[in-house]
């Protein structure tokens, strides 16, 4: 299993949160406001928050039939497992633990990263073509831990994350 180290002082941590800029996030947390409190996704929002993360599964993400995404986003949010969890999401057509880790931060957002190429560079970690489960349970897992441990929400680490990426590439 990968390291997950920062790459970056803690001390950078809410500078750099503070800095990002990806978009307005309040129509994604109000839909998973909404799947929140009624349990599961309705397939319109699953195909919505699955092409905020990506616009190349969209063929698969609509292939999901409506009883499919609300039987297994119900199973999902129904529990606190994290095996059952992301396995239920990953059922799905189209849906990879990157877009999975979006479905949960949109319900959970004070819970979840989201699983992004550039977190994992600003963790030292390379990213892959496939993340298997356990890979995501030791991301969560470190995600979590470096949180608490520099006393920050789960999405400002996650957020300074992706913005020491950005920064670092020069955009």
């Amino acid at each position: 299993m990968p390291s997950f180290e920062l790459q970056f002082p803690a001390s950078q941590i809410e500078p750099l949160a503070s800095r990002f800029g990806y978009g307005d996030e309040t129509r994604l947390l109000a839909v998973g406001a909404a799947a929140r409190a009624r349990g599961r996704y309705t397939r319109e929002e699953f195909i919505e928050v699955c092409a905020w993360k990506t616009a190349r599964s969209r063929s698969k993400v609509t292939s999901n039939r409506t009883t499919a995404v609300a039987a297994a986003t119900g199973r999902a949010l129904g529990t606190e497992d994290e095996v059952t969890r992301m396995s239920a999401l990953l059922d799905l057509a189209g849906v990879g633990v990157p877009t999975a880790s979006v479905l949960l931060y949109c319900v959970f957002p004070n819970e979840y990263p989201i699983l992004d190429v550039r977190a994992l560079e600003s963790l030292g970690v390379r990213p892959r073509s496939q993340y298997p489960l356990s890979f995501w349970l030791e991301y969560l897992s470190a995600c979590r831990e470096l949180a608490r441990r520099h006393e920050v929400s789960i999405r400002t680490l996650d957020k300074a994350l992706w913005q020491h990426s950005k920064e670092r590439a020069g955009g």
